[in-house]
């Protein structure tokens, strides 16, 4: 992607001006991830929180689960694209591409197109749609579809909790004015 990265809409503590906490959290960061995004940099006036952070995805993106890593990572192209989060679309859809090697699957999932998916994936996708438009609207009968397709409860609860929280991450790159990386800072979609 071309063109200049925006600015945050708050203050940055970049990683050569931080210092004490907020340092180890992002050299902790950089070990974890390989990399420090913006998404990261945007909590480093309280540096608590990227700690919670980081262990929240990493427990919810790599951790044990009945989900694939490919069925994550379409649930966080999913939420991302219903809240038009430009920047998790970005990251997670490059991120999606390592275990969907189907490009009409993958531009599927980044336009919505639920029903040129598998039925799992679909499912899911829906699921978490569903769950970020209007999730009062979400009732047991979407669960229990959920089930008819094979998941189980635990592959639910993870859906559900990685829905969540990429309705989160979403709200802060979104309402913070996070921009996306550039090939300068090292980052290639």
């Amino acid at each position: 992607m071309s063109g200049e990265r925006t600015r945050a809409w708050i203050r940055v503590i970049e990683p050569e001006e931080a210092e004490g906490d907020l340092k180890a959290v992002y050299e902790a960061t950089v070990g974890k991830r390989g990399a420090l995004a913006a998404v990261h940099k945007i909590h480093s006036l309280h540096p608590e929180t990227l700690a919670a952070h980081m262990a929240l995805y990493m427990e919810l993106l790599f951790g044990r689960s009945p989900l694939t890593r490919r069925e994550r990572e379409a649930i966080a192209v999913a939420v991302s694209r219903t809240n038009g989060c430009a920047y998790c679309v970005a990251h997670h859809a490059e991120a999606l591409s390592r275990y969907e090697k189907d490009g009409d699957n993958l531009a599927a999932v980044r336009e919505g197109r639920w029903n040129a998916l598998d039925a799992r994936t679909a499912r899911l996708c829906r699921y978490a749609e569903k769950l970020t438009r209007d999730p009062a609207s979400v009732q047991e009968a979407d669960i229990a579809r959920l089930r008819d397709t094979g998941f189980d409860d635990r592959a639910i609860l993870d859906a559900a909790q990685i829905a969540a929280y990429f309705n989160f991450v979403n709200r802060l790159v979104l309402g913070l004015g996070v921009g996306l990386e550039t090939a300068r800072d090292g980052f290639e979609y």
